[in-house]
């Protein structure tokens, strides 16, 4: 087996990702993605979405300081190539991808790195559905791009500059959000901290909470370009859950930068993390009798998650890592509800994509129209004590194919099998093996996980 590194992908996870001004985010390189993308959507025949024989793009992106140099050299290269582009400004990701359809556009472009630090940034393109590019049209689209100069495709451009922000848009989203939630001021005397993340939900999310009924409190909602996630937001919510144990609040919820997911604090100052929030939204659908009892969650969600649902006759069925994986399972099994450990969840019948606004709006509503707390929601969710261990490896090989490693593995497994679980896989982008165990007690997963540890140093490390 080789160990000969492979040329890096442009299009990772989630879209394009990097420091700004470094390729894969420099002009030439940022262009010529835009002309392959320009090309590749002329080319729908006939091209959904267009509007007088000019397909149209829909922009938005947050609030880094590179989001707008970004969005001026797509703009650029969009228009040179005949592309109408309806740009939104600065707007969370998922109102990108909810606002592609009502303007009849092609694709959408979001302009975030999401939770990372400002100095990155990144482009996820969104299909003319609203779902995000599946990962064979970003390697169709990669391969294309393999054919374009970037210098040339700099050559004759107009000089970029902000393009000019499409009137109504936000609001148009904000009204979209409202629906979701019956009555005009569902959330009365409910209280709320929001955690902004110094991103793109800061000049939203207040708002929306209050005009439907909701006493509001702002945090992380100042964005000076270089704040965005800097130790707030959804990634570090420790402002938030000191906040929440101060009183005075039912819930909180943290956004991260781009707010396509949220993570909750309750009314103690415990963080819930996406495991619980399905928990609650899924466990309410069913009470309601709003769709099937069966739920799409990661093979990291928590074995507490599962057993929990067992309990009320409702079926988890697990998927690999990632939001597009989660929303490939809903699809596939006509199930409405799922989502991941990082609070990126997915509803279908209320969007295409992961909103951190609408999942913490539903969840608020849950909470005022049950009058129930968090904590009483939550009752019957206990979370088994779970273990993450990353070792570095050589190479990558079968971990069956190792004799004396898949022993390793067989006993672990043959110890927890009844009362634990074992995740064991490559990383995607790095040289890592992931050792992922669960079990009721802690010490003795601990222990587990360091014999399989061990194992994989003394025979890949």
């Amino acid at each position: 087996m080789s160990d000969s590194p492979t040329p890096p992908s442009l299009f990772g996870t989630d879209g394009v990702r990097g420091t700004f001004g470094q390729p894969p985010l420099d002009r030439a390189t940022v262009t010529a993605l835009a002309r392959a993308l320009a090309t590749t959507v002329k080319e729908a025949s006939p091209p959904v979405g267009a509007a007088g024989g000019q397909p149209k793009i829909v922009l938005g992106g947050d609030t880094r300081e590179s989001t707008p140099t970004l969005c001026g050299w797509l703009t650029a290269a969009l228009e040179a190539e005949g592309i109408a582009v309806h740009y939104l400004g600065m707007v969370p990701t998922p109102a990108v991808a909810r606002m592609v359809r009502p303007v009849g556009a092609v694709a959408g472009i979001a302009v975030s790195a999401s939770h990372n630090p400002h100095q990155d940034n990144g482009i996820k393109l969104i299909d003319a559905r609203g779902f995000k590019w599946s990962e064979a049209a970003e390697k169709a689209l990669e391969e294309r791009l393999d054919s374009v100069s970037p210098t040339a495709s700099l050559l004759a451009l107009p000089e970029p500059a902000v393009p000019t922000v499409a009137p109504e848009a936000s609001r148009q989203y904000l009204e979209a959000l409202r629906k979701t939630l019956p009555g005009k001021r569902p959330l009365d005397g409910l209280s709320i901290a929001l955690d902004a993340a110094n991103g793109a939900a800061s000049p939203f999310a207040g708002e929306l909470f209050e005009t439907l009924g909701a006493r509001v409190e702002m945090m992380h909602a100042s964005p000076t370009g270089r704040n965005i996630n800097r130790d707030c937001g959804s990634t570090a919510p420790h402002d938030l859950a000191a906040r929440m144990a101060r009183g005075g609040h039912h819930l909180g919820f943290a956004f991260d930068g781009d707010a396509d997911r949220a993570m909750m604090v309750d009314a103690g100052g415990t963080v819930q993390d996406g495991d619980a929030m399905l928990y609650l939204w899924i466990t309410d659908l069913v009470r309601r009798g709003r769709g099937p009892r069966r739920v799409v969650a990661t093979v990291m969600s928590n074995l507490g998650l599962e057993q929990a649902l067992i309990r009320r006759r409702i079926e988890l069925i697990r998927c690999p890592v990632g939001d597009r994986q989660v929303v490939t399972a809903l699809r596939r099994s006509g199930t409405q509800l799922g989502g991941e450990q990082s609070g990126h969840i997915i509803h279908t019948q209320l969007g295409t994509t992961g909103d951190g606004m609408l999942t913490a709006l539903q969840l608020a509503g849950i909470l005022a129209s049950t009058g129930q707390s968090c904590g009483d929601l939550l009752a019957d969710f206990h979370r088994f004590p779970q273990i993450l261990v990353n070792v570095k490896v050589r190479r990558r090989e079968p971990f069956d194919s190792i004799p004396e490693l898949a022993a390793a593995v067989r006993s672990v497994e043959d110890h927890i099998r009844s009362k634990g679980r074992l995740l064991l896989r490559y990383s995607g982008t790095e040289p890592l093996a992931r050792i992922m165990l669960e079990g009721p007690d802690q010490g003795e997963i601990q222990g587990l996980a360091n014999y399989l540890e061990d194992a994989i140093r003394r025979h890949l490390g």
